[in-house]
Formats: structure tokens, sequence, C-alpha cells
């Protein structure tokens, strides 16, 4: 399930979010009602205070927020490839540019969201919000299952109930959930525990969008290169230098014991994507927006929005074999939206 191709492009840093002047709302996360869109100059909620897992990401200490562009393109989902190019390629899909941030969101991130949501007081995301607004006139995607509606819903509000995100529910596992009630030395560490809905309501709240299961694997496999890995065909090793997975961080890679075999974002730096992104594969697996469905044609910027009994994940974590897990074209197994495992977490996707 990847395709070889090689155009070499600039890739665009940049952050989002929103408000009555196009600059983000801190206390909303929602885009400008005059334009619909977030302003990509501007700083996300989730970073707007400095501090650690905020400000300090990657080796060169940048905003947690980097967003990268991802120009669009056509590929196939389903492929498989070897390190010597794709072959069995099937389900054809054309995607539209969008933005794919640099790193998956920290626990410092997620905790100036937690502290918005408010115990279930406070914030919770618009009806209709989360939607690809630049595509199909605002419509947002094409549901690639033949549903109703023809286009994406976004939040529904009926929804609201599953967001969760206590202390207790984030301890969803003791030895590996990241974590912690007060700011503390694992505010760089990706968040995990998290359900689906609340990866929805994280990315919604801080001016984006779960990226399509479609958008996800375009950027992992590199666009038309279909590459078998984010970076490219080069085993990822035991040095945890091209991906965080199979117990390799902080251990032997024979089993997982603790915290140690997770590493701050960015950390595997010679595995970044053809576009800049850093640990698409291994850290934590991560949501996609679609039901885990058969893939439905033809795809043109659409995502499976209904059909299945579970959400979709890709990516692989920190205790994931290299392959089939962190290969680009692996589908994460079914896990219900209300799941929580300590190897799930989030990246956002955003306007061009």
């Amino acid at each position: 399930m990847i395709k070889q191709g090689v155009i070499l492009l600039t890739v665009a840093a940049a952050s989002c979010g929103s408000s009555s002047t196009g600059q983000p709302d801190a206390s909303t996360g929602q885009p400008d009602a005059s334009t619909g869109q977030p302003d990509a100059s501007s700083t996300p909620p989730s970073c707007m205070p400095a501090g650690a897992g905020r400000t300090d990401c990657g080796p060169n200490k940048e905003s947690c927020c980097a967003s990268l562009a991802v120009p669009g393109g056509s590929y196939s989902r389903t492929f498989t490839n070897d390190g010597t190019g794709p072959t069995d390629e099937d389900d054809p899909a054309t995607i539209s540019g969008f933005r794919l941030d640099e790193y998956l969101v920290t626990v410092g991130r997620f905790r100036q969201f937690v502290a918005a949501w408010n115990g279930g007081a406070g914030y919770t995301p618009a009806a209709g919000s989360g939607k690809h607004t630049h595509l199909n006139g605002g419509q947002g995607l094409v549901d690639a299952s033949g549903g109703s509606p023809v286009y994406e819903p976004g939040w529904n509000p009926s929804d609201d109930s599953d967001l969760t995100p206590t202390a207790q529910n984030l301890a969803c596992d003791p030895s590996f959930a990241t974590w912690t009630s007060a700011a503390g030395s694992q505010e760089d560490l990706p968040i995990n525990c998290v359900n689906w809905y609340e990866a929805y309501a994280f990315c919604i709240w801080d001016g984006g969008f779960l990226p399509s299961e479609a958008e996800f694997e375009y950027a992992a496999a590199a666009g038309s290169e279909q590459r078998e890995y984010p970076w490219g065909s080069s085993d990822p090793g035991t040095a945890s230098q091209y991906a965080i997975f199979g117990c390799e961080h902080g251990g032997d890679g024979t089993d997982c014991t603790g915290l140690a075999n997770l590493a701050p974002v960015g950390s595997a730096t010679m595995g970044a994507s053809r576009w800049g992104q850093l640990d698409l594969s291994g850290e934590v697996s991560e949501w996609n927006l679609d039901y885990h469905a058969v893939f439905g044609n033809p795809c043109t910027d659409c995502a499976s929005l209904a059909g299945g009994s579970g959400r979709v994940n890709r990516g692989g974590s920190y205790r994931s074999s290299a392959s089939p897990y962190l290969q680009s074209f692996f589908r994460g197994d079914l896990l219900y939206a209300t799941d929580r495992t300590s190897s799930f977490g989030i990246r956002c996707a955003r306007t061009p």
C-alpha cells in the first residue's frame, strides 16, 4: 500500500486558531465568524500560555503547535511496500492541500483543553464545528460511505456527554498514562488515554479538525511516493532515531515497563516525514476522523462518516513492532470511540 514519486517542496510552517479579527479566541478556539477559517499566523489556544509541552518541542525547542503544509495530490490508499516500491495498489484517492501539525498533542497542550472544559461546565464544541471548511464551499469532506448527509456533519452536541477527560479517565493505565493532575515533568510527553470524542473536541477547540484517514495516510506515505515508512525505506533499528516503538526506548525491546518507554514528542528526528511531521509512526497511535469501514470509492476529499462500528487509528505506538504497525499503509485495529488506551493519542489537521 505505497507509491513512489519525487516532488521536492518547501514545507511551510505555521500555527492556527481564530477570532473576530482573524486571530484566535483563547476562550473558544473557534474560527472567526466573518471568515469561518482559522488564521494560520495566530497561536492556537493550547499553546497560548508559554510553558513546558507548549513552546519547547523538538530538537530546536520550537512551538509545540507548529503546523506544516501538506500539498494536495493523488495516491492509492491500499498498497504494500517492502522498501522496493509500491505494489498491489487500489482504492485511489485525491486529497486537497491542508496543514498537519508537526507534533503529537502533548500533555502540556491538552492540559489547557481540560481547563477550558472545566469538568463539563465549560467548553464543548458548537454544533457542526470541526468540518474541513475549506472544502466543497464550506460543507467539508464527502461521505464516501454513501450515507446521509452527503457531506461532513461536524460535531454532534449529543456527543457532549462522551467528553470526560477527568484525572481518573486520563489515568487509564497506571504504568503508562502520561497525564498528571498537576503540571510536572511529563508535559512534553504525548497525551494518551483519550477517547475519540476528546481527540475530536480538542482539535476543534484548538482551531483545527481531526485528519481524515485518507489525509493521514497520504501524509504518512508521502503522497504519490507511497513510502514503506513515513521517512522512507530505512529500517527503524532499535536506537529510537526513526520512531519510538517496540519497547526499545528506555528498554530492551522485550516488555514495556513504564513511562520511560515513551519519549518527549519529536525526539525521533530521523523519522521526519516528507513534509516534516514527526512521530507519524510510533510513540502513540493516532485517532482519525473516519469510521473503521470498507474504503468507499471514488474518493476525492472523502471520509467514511458512517457504516462502521469503531473509529480508525493509524501509526502504531511505543508498544508496536515495526512491521506491520509502523508501515504507512497499515490500518490500526478497530477500537470504539469511547475506548481509552495508553497507546492512543492525538494530532490535529488544519486549513491550508
